[in-house]
C-alpha cells in the first residue's frame, strides 16, 4: 500500500523548528505576504500562522506590496502555496544590485 519506497526518509532543508512561536514573513505563490507567529507545521510546509495579517497590494500597480495591513486572526497557509518563509526579526530590504542606475 501508498509509497512503497524503502528507502530513507528525506531531511527537510527548512529547520522551521527554530522559528515555532516566534514571527515571520511569509511569501506566497501568486505575490501574497502574509506576517504572523508560526504556531505549527508540517512535512508538506502546510502552515499555521497565529494573528495574522495580510499586506495589501497597491490598486494602481497589483505587483507592488503596500505597508497596509488586514487582519486574518488564525490562518492555515497551504504548503504547495508557500515560496518563502523568514524570520520577522532582523528583515530589511535592500536594493536591487542587478538594476544599473542611471547615468
Amino acid at each position: 500500500r501508498g509509497g512503497g519506497g524503502g528507502g530513507p526518509k528525506k531531511e527537510s532543508i527548512l529547520e522551521l523548528a527554530k522559528l515555532t512561536d516566534a514571527p515571520v514573513r511569509v511569501k506566497c505563490l501568486g505575490g501574497r505576504e502574509l506576517k504572523g507567529k508560526l504556531r505549527g507545521y508540517d512535512e508538506l510546509v502546510n502552515l499555521v500562522l497565529d494573528d495574522c495579517e495580510e499586506f495589501l497590494r497597491d490598486p494602481e500597480d497589483q505587483t507592488k506590496v503596500t505597508d497596509k495591513t488586514r487582519k486574518l486572526g488564525l490562518v492555515v497557509v497551504r504548503g504547495t502555496q508557500v515560496s518563502l518563509v523568514s524570520p520577522e526579526d532582523g528583515l530589511e530590504e535592500i536594493a536591487n544590485p542587478f538594476i544599473g542606475e542611471e547615468d
